[in-house]
């Protein structure tokens, strides 16, 4: 508890714009976010006041930022399980803990756990030599996806391998590297979908409407609430997924779930275990954010209504250009605003490099066709300076 207010002080484990933004909803709460960052220009760190400096990997450091705090959570998955393990020993509320977070550090992992859940996943299996990959394309075709069982993001650790010599070349050079990998069958999708949902200590679930994510060299560029076109069977099939995983692996806090839709039904793609790119649009477009909930979730409040606050809501990605436009971020901020006086920035404090995640727009109202045509000039806008529609700057 905060000695002067006497309120909950929650520890965030890192300090890029996840905790940037939970720090924001802690703040109407009372709350206070404490942010174990590793540079005094994180996201978080240019925010908060309350940063220590430290890294993830540090046991030490990891104690030390646990002290006052009534819970521990992340901005990211990359805490080694056995750090974890010693906070939870020395009494710290660590959320999701380590055996549920485990679950979205190692695909490997997660994947064999679902298949015993009954719950959809594609073909895989472990590779541990170049032939065990071959195999897999032999028996379920070629190509085939080869990830590594840890790490990897936006398209990295991702591997789409077409023949027996590309396959042999690529996993030997992989496993000399020291990596774990696994082979997937490669998903005939129709597109990406997402369902997040949040749990609490005390087993109380809430979830929000199924969503479309639109990738680019994966990348996630859109996102769509709710799902066009999506029967309702496909939305309580999502969502009831999403609630049996956050029940079956104990998580606590915000679940994302990454979904393929196939002519077959749903396939589950990836596991996140906190605030998600996915649900950025939720701080205005649900009634209750998705960074609001995870505090509530980790501090076992009840939690928040997740219904939409409108009919339709679209965010773009504002992702760094191949060249950094001469505008400066703040004119273009300016000339968005006047077109789209009713959009809403959210800048992470981030450099702009290319393909770089900096922030997002999201646009509220009645129709997804007009909502996502303004979301998506308006974040093109934001990374380069220009209206992809030819919309005058001045």
């Amino acid at each position: 508890m905060d000695s002067n207010t006497a309120t909950p002080v929650v520890g965030m484990i890192g300090g890029g714009q996840l905790a940037r933004m939970t720090h924001q909803a802690a703040i109407p709460l009372g709350q206070t976010l404490k942010v174990l960052a590793t540079s005094e220009t994180d996201p978080a760190a240019l925010v908060s006041p309350r940063i220590e400096i430290g890294h993830h990997t540090d046991v030490d450091a990891l104690k030390s930022f646990a002290v006052g705090c009534d819970a521990v959570t992340f901005d990211h998955e990359h805490v080694p399980g056995e750090h974890l393990r010693e906070l939870v020993a020395s009494g710290v509320a660590v959320h999701p803990g380590p055996d549920a977070l485990l679950h979205a550090q190692d695909k490997l992992v997660m994947r064999r756990r679902l298949a015993e859940l009954g719950l959809p996943v594609p073909p895989f299996t472990e590779v541990t030599t170049a032939d065990d990959a071959i195999e897999f394309g032999s028996r379920h075709g070629w190509p085939f996806v080869l990830k590594t069982a840890r790490g990897g993001y936006d398209g990295r650790g991702v591997w789409t391998l077409a023949t027996e010599s590309e396959a042999r070349a690529q996993v030997t050079e992989l496993l000399d590297s020291g990596a774990a990998l696994l082979a997937e069958q490669r998903v005939a999708l129709k597109r990406e979908l997402a369902v997040l949902v949040a749990r609490s200590p005390f087993g109380q679930g809430a979830v929000w409407p199924l969503v479309e994510t639109v990738q680019r060299d994966g990348i996630c560029v859109e996102v769509l609430a709710p799902a066009p076109e999506a029967s309702d069977e496909l939305r309580q099939q999502a969502q009831d997924i999403a609630l049996s995983v956050a029940d079956q692996l104990g998580v606590v806090g915000v679940l994302a779930v990454e979904l393929f839709e196939t002519e077959a039904g749903l396939v589950v793609n990836e596991l996140a275990m906190r605030p998600h790119n996915s649900g950025h649009w939720t701080i205005e477009g649900a009634r209750t954010s998705q960074f609001e909930q995870h505090l509530r979730a980790v501090l076992d409040y009840p939690l928040g209504t997740t219904d939409l606050a409108a009919p339709a809501v679209a965010m773009a990605n504002v992702l760094g250009a191949e060249q950094r436009p001469a505008m400066k971020l703040d004119e273009r901020v300016h000339h968005l605003f006047a077109r789209f006086p009713h959009a809403k920035i959210h800048l992470y404090g981030k450099a702009e490099r290319p393909g770089r995640k900096v922030g997002h727009v999201t646009v509220l109202g009645e129709q997804m066709t007009s909502v996502r045509r303004e979301a998506a000039l308006a974040g093109h806008f934001l990374s380069h300076g220009v209206w992809s529609d030819g919309h005058p700057v001045h």
